[in-house]
């Protein structure tokens, strides 16, 4: 794989022990990733995106919590139903939702 143009890290409150669990982890965050990781394949970007999962950012009260990088915007609250706009404004339009950045 090619370093990709963007890189999307979903907090799924993973631990150094390889347990999940914590905030985004019971708000669905694995799920969220699940819906990410359809969404760029569907798209056919999976040279250009890749995601990955996080331990705790410290934000539980906003989370489940999304980065994209290199942009480093922060996006909170974030469920599986805003995946394809964050796709299609933030991802390919590159345009920021400002209703979920932190």
């Amino acid at each position: 794989m090619n370093k990709p143009k963007r890189h999307i890290f979903v907090c799924t409150s993973s631990r150094a022990t390889g347990q999940q669990k914590g905030f985004c982890h019971s708000k669905s965050g694995v799920d969220l990733m699940t819906a990410f990781i359809e969404e760029i394949e569907e798209r056919e970007l999976s040279d250009e995106v890749m995601v990955s999962n996080t331990g705790c950012l410290g934000l539980c009260e906003k989370g489940p919590i999304v980065i994209v990088y290199p942009d480093n915007v922060w996006y909170g609250g974030v469920t599986s139903g805003d995946v394809a706009e964050i796709m299609d404004e933030h991802i390919e339009g590159s345009s920021i939702i400002k209703r979920l950045k932190l």
